[in-house]
């Protein structure tokens, strides 16, 4: 049966239509949906009996609910969801004092196979439709304490840019969640293919992972680099501008002994001169099967003060979850999918 959450407002007028309901019937269903948030067209009472019959005859809301969920000490909430091919994505829920961050995935695994990612290890296993993309973010109990949605879980977005471009439309329209985008973050590596047509139709917040400023050396930890140069993405990125509503932040994993000195950083400090942008540091989450290890907090922060003491404003990422496998690197459905 086919969902109605991840549905357009022109898609659900013509739904109505098709079947021989008024066209308003659309913005009343996208209400109940999208503001209201019910689970069953039966809940939909201001729509006749007879037309929610027929409705539910081809259609039904499509919410379902997470099949597991892991909490972390430090509260972050893991949850698991089968798609409609009987696999397997992770969720991340990370409350924050006033704010409240949910990380969604886009794939199941990924094609991009960064050696330092779990995700890549696990491999490509399939694109995410849009009502799953949605359904991360309506079905879990936290739903309504949501102030801001990041695509920073599972899978690069920019490779699945239909579902991941619409679950922003319906997330930002007057007619769906009204947010603001400002509240979303799309996380990309550098998929050049997609990244014009996101910078052009949408005002969402940018983070691009770059982990290395040195392009051999970039190569080897994230093999995009062959195929689009850090160099190339950032061409683009100056042809826009990040200084007022929209940010730009760049993701950089700090690994010991490997992107954590100060050579490095004065050539990030380099690569991005001229940008209105930020840089998050994040320690690296040690993965099985991967010879990287977790840097020293103080040469991380020697790191970033270099990089704020010539203008660039730099931060450490506090890292979360990472006792559920839930922090920055470490979701993967594949263990999760043999013991299911």
């Amino acid at each position: 049966m086919e969902s109605l959450l991840g549905k357009t407002l022109s898609e659900l007028q013509e739904i109505v239509t098709a079947l021989g309901m008024p066209k308003f019937t659309g913005k009343q269903i996208a209400q109940w949906i999208y503001e209201k948030r019910v689970r069953s067209i039966d809940e939909m009472t201001n729509i006749s009996k007879t037309h929610r019959a027929l409705l539910a005859q081809q259609y039904e809301v499509g919410v379902y609910a997470p099949a597991e969920a892991a909490v972390s000490k430090d509260g972050t909430i893991k949850y698991l969801f089968r798609t409609h091919t009987d696999k397997l994505v992770e969720t991340v829920y990370i409350p924050d004092h006033e704010r409240a961050t949910l990380c969604v995935s886009s794939q199941v695994g990924c094609k991009m196979n960064c050696y330092f990612c779990m995700t890549g290890k696990q491999g490509f296993n399939g694109h995410l439709t849009a009502t799953e993309i949605l359904n991360q973010i309506f079905a879990i109990p936290e739903s309504q304490e949501l102030t801001n949605i990041v695509f920073m879980g599972m899978g690069e977005p920019l490779d699945n840019p239909d579902a991941v471009f619409k679950a922003i439309e319906v997330i930002t329209s007057p007619w769906g969640l009204a947010w603001s985008p400002k509240r979303i973050t799309v996380s990309t590596i550098g998929q050049m293919h997609h990244l014009k047509d996101f910078l052009d139709k949408s005002q969402c917040h940018l983070a691009i992972s770059i982990h290395s400023p040195f392009a051999q050396e970039r190569a080897k930890l994230m093999p995009i680099e062959k195929t689009y140069p850090i160099e190339t993405v950032l061409d683009l990125l100056r042809q826009y501008d990040f200084s007022h509503q929209r940010h730009l932040t760049f993701e950089y994993i700090v690994f010991k002994d490997l992107n954590d000195d100060a050579s490095h950083a004065h050539a990030l400090l380099k690569l991005l001169s001229g940008l209105d942008c930020k840089v998050n540091l994040i320690r690296f989450h040690a993965i099985p099967n991967v010879d990287l290890q977790t840097t020293d907090i103080t040469k991380m922060e020697a790191f970033r003060d270099i990089l704020n003491k010539h203008g660039l404003t730099a931060t450490i990422r506090a890292s979360r979850g990472e006792d559920i496998f839930a922090a920055c690197g470490m979701l993967s459905s594949m263990k999760r999918k043999h013991e299911a």
